[in-house]
């Protein structure tokens, strides 16, 4: 018998969001290796329908965790990106902070 031995998650605060974004890769190749490996197995055939599904949801777990992930990450960038352009200068005026000129 095959055994699968994969977690789902990887969270952890003290990681950034790109190593996460490589374990998840990491994960779901070997979920794939096992997939393959599965299917040169000598199981029977329910057996392997049964583990299939469970290494094939896993993955789709995993899909949709690294989607979520880039999608903070993304989200993150673009909030950093509007901050630097609030930044208020002599070049960059405000509202508040804008002179007129009238010549």
């Amino acid at each position: 018998m095959t055994t699968i031995s994969a977690t789902a998650s990887v969270h952890s605060t003290s990681s950034s969001a790109s190593s996460e974004i490589a374990g998840i890769y990491r994960q779901i190749t070997k979920l794939t290796q096992q997939l393959k490996e599965l299917a040169d197995s000598s199981l029977g055939a329910e057996e392997k329908q049964k583990q299939q599904e469970m290494i094939q949801s896993q993955i789709d777990m995993l899909q949709a965790q690294l989607a979520m992930l880039q999608s903070k990450q993304l989200e993150k960038s673009q909030q950093e990106q509007a901050q630097q352009q609030k930044k208020e200068g002599v070049n960059r005026p405000s509202t508040d902070n804008q002179i007129d000129i009238y010549i």
